[in-house]
């Protein structure tokens, strides 16, 4: 039987299809979350426990439009998991189905939901959890960053990054390109990625001394420009990172 966990910011229709889901015969356990957020902190657990474990959890059932992540980056992330549970989207907007299924989703029902529409991608996931192999867990690159763009695991150079952007347990990674959100959080790469040139400067903010181009002082503020991003420097780093470009420039 799956255990599912359904995510939708609206409480009325996250009731509504908890109740749905507990009456499919299939589904063993169905839990809510308010956002994404909530939503990582469980599966994380549920990754923890192991796929036996207590708290696991085989679908997601997700709605698109939510406060601060949305459906589609929460997506996104899971992706990147060595073993993601599945996802189906449930929402009100016809338009995003292209990119759910890019990002490998198993259905995308539209709301309001009908009990035999979502009784269909429940019988997708379960035929999907039981003939799904597992997926080896394989050692990082130390030279580049996976990450999910459209369905697509890309790598992206580490010297390519120019800062880095703390979300919680993730961060933001920031290219010439474009921002990458990957489940990792900054003091994991802060610690990893010390040698490598980068430096804290910030609770927030985790910086590749080669892309500053200018650090700026103004009325006893600090803050470095970093490809074009001005970004504040904490009082309790800046004298670490003036003596750092310091030393690079007469080095």
């Amino acid at each position: 039987m799956l255990r599912a966990l359904a995510v939708d910011d609206e409480r009325p229709s996250l009731e509504e299809l908890l109740y749905l889901l507990n009456a499919d015969p299939r589904i063993g356990s169905a839990e809510g979350a308010g956002d994404a957020t909530e939503a990582l902190r469980r599966i994380n657990r549920a990754l923890e426990s192991g796929p036996g474990g207590p708290e696991a959890i085989d679908v997601v059932f997700l709605d698109i439009h939510m406060p601060g992540l949305d459906g589609l980056d929460l997506a996104r992330l899971l992706g990147g998991f060595a073993q993601p549970p599945l996802v189906v989207f449930v929402t009100a907007h016809e338009g995003f189905a292209v990119q759910a299924f890019d990002l490998k989703a198993v259905d995308y029902v539209l709301k309001p939901v009908r009990r035999e529409r979502l009784a269909e991608a429940v019988r997708r996931a379960a035929q999907l959890r039981d003939t799904t192999p597992l997926i080896p867990v394989h050692e990082p690159d130390p030279d580049h960053m996976s990450v999910e763009l459209g369905g697509v695991t890309r790598f992206v150079a580490v010297e390519d990054i120019t800062h880095v952007e703390a979300h919680g347990d993730y961060a933001r990674l920031h290219t010439a390109q474009g921002s990458h959100l990957v489940r990792i959080p900054l003091s994991t790469l802060e610690e990893r990625w010390r040698s490598r040139g980068f430096v804290r400067i910030h609770r927030r903010h985790l910086v590749a001394l080669r892309h500053i181009g200018e650090l700026r002082l103004d009325a006893g503020t600090v803050s470095v420009l970093v490809d074009s991003v001005e970004l504040q420097v904490s009082r309790r780093h800046a004298r670490q990172l003036r003596d750092l470009l310091l030393r690079r420039t007469t080095s």
